[in-house]
């Protein structure tokens, strides 16, 4: 078996792999570092979710008597 014509084939496949993992690797750095507003806004977003959830964790886990005691005093 004559393993010649294969060779070439294999060159082109080759080049051709190693051309469309660059592609990717371009259009996901590309993407990445797309908006940095966009990440500060999320990052923004995060820690007020991050805020509301300490907030109902205390509420979750306080004393009935300190809770009603609290909204008492917000009234």
């Amino acid at each position: 078996m004559d393993l010649g014509p294969l060779i070439p084939i294999v060159a082109i496949l080759s080049g051709l792999g190693w051309g469309w993992l660059a592609l990717k690797h371009r259009e996901l750095k590309l993407k990445g570092s797309g908006s940095k507003a966009e990440i500060e806004t999320l990052r923004a977003e995060n820690k007020q979710l991050h805020d509301r959830l300490a907030v109902l964790e205390r509420i979750a886990t306080d004393q009935p008597s300190a809770l009603s005691r609290e909204i008492e005093t917000l009234r």
